[in-house]
């Protein structure tokens, strides 16, 4: 009796064990894929990290539609613009550097400055981060050397160009060659444009066509020798919608990413706006469903404040909150993979 209760007892250990590994392998057949249909390739970790390595759980959910296109525009500023302080004041005796203005402009349009902006980054990333417009004009006349009077030039910018590195990677360059020095002033297009307004900036190097339009028939830009318009447009990325790997909206499966946007409207998930007019902010208004009335106002998203957050900072900023948060947040490549590149920092 005794050995057939042991035998007994030894075969049900047996079928338990069988059955174990049954279910281990259904799970592991059933399991969805590590990353998001709509992922990059570079979001897939193909190496374990090392035991103190920095993981970011932020990652690339949707990208490459055709409207989150980001082209960057080069505008001189007009020394004879109606400048203003903040106030809307009128402001005199402004010193406009245009002819360090000119030289910048003129050597980013060259083809030295468009190749090493072309290839920033693929080494380190294996993709490009900006690519040349096709039809992006070159210039291939003579830049002017710095002088006593033009040495020091002031380009205010978008975080986006600066937070990337593309700026650290380019300017150094240029400075070597012509003696210039280029004081950069960072934040959102729109107070990258307002400090023109000002009369704090020599350049401006933003990404926000309305934004430089209206910047255009103020009154405030002048066409550089060489070139047919004020704003000249020369490269370009794409803005990519970033969450958390997880992704409870299941934004990545989404068939546009308006439909994204409008998943993660309805759960209700945080959402980190930049909010700052910036140029990424000024399009990430642009794909909230319009029933949601979400603009630049706040008291257009006063009733959405349990999940859509308006920071008013830089993009990097706002990706470190959106780490932090396990948040939904718009912003360019470029940036994206230099936060994750530097494992969760700005």
């Amino acid at each position: 009796m005794k050995k057939t209760l042991s035998l007994l007892l030894v075969l049900a250990m047996l079928v338990a064990m069988l059955a174990g590994c049954s279910s281990s392998t259904t799970a592991e057949t059933e399991a969805p894929a590590a990353e998001p249909t709509q992922a990059p390739a570079e979001t897939v970790e193909t190496e374990e990290p090392a035991a103190d390595a920095v993981v970011v759980d932020t990652k690339i959910l949707y990208e490459a539609d055709e409207s989150m296109l980001n082209t960057y525009t080069l505008i001189a500023v007009n020394p004879d613009a109606p400048f203003t302080d903040a106030d809307g004041n009128p402001v005199s005796d402004v010193a406009v550097n245009t002819a360090g203005a000119d030289a910048l402009i003129h050597w980013l349009l060259s083809q030295e400055a468009l190749d090493l902006a072309a290839a920033y980054g693929v080494e380190d990333y294996g993709e490009n981060l900006f690519y040349l417009l096709e039809d992006v004009p070159v210039y291939d006349g003579e830049i002017a050397a710095a002088t006593e009077e033009t040495k020091t030039i002031r380009l205010s910018t978008t975080t986006s160009v600066n937070d990337s590195g593309l700026l650290g990677y380019l300017l150094p360059v240029f400075q070597e060659e012509y003696g210039y020095t280029v004081e950069v002033q960072s934040a959102g297009t729109g107070k990258a444009i307002a400090a023109a307004q000002y009369g704090n900036a020599d350049l401006i190097l933003v990404h926000s066509k309305s934004q430089e339009e209206d910047f255009v028939a103020a009154g405030y830009a002048r066409t550089v020798d060489g070139f047919d318009s004020e704003r000249v447009s020369f490269i370009y990325n794409y803005f990519v919608l970033c969450g958390p790997s997880a992704d409870p909206a299941g934004a990545a499966e989404c068939p546009s990413v308006k439909d994204a946007f409008a998943a993660i409207a309805q759960g209700k998930y945080t959402f980190i706006s930049r909010g700052d007019g910036s140029g990424t902010h000024t399009k990430e208004l642009s794909l909230w469903p319009e029933e949601l009335g979400i603009t630049a106002d706040a008291e257009s998203f006063a009733d959405y404040t349990d999940w859509y957050i308006s920071a008013n900072a830089g993009m990097g900023a706002c990706l470190v909150m959106a780490e932090e948060m396990g948040a939904y947040i718009l912003t360019d490549k470029a940036t994206f993979l230099a936060f994750v590149a530097n494992g969760g920092q700005a």
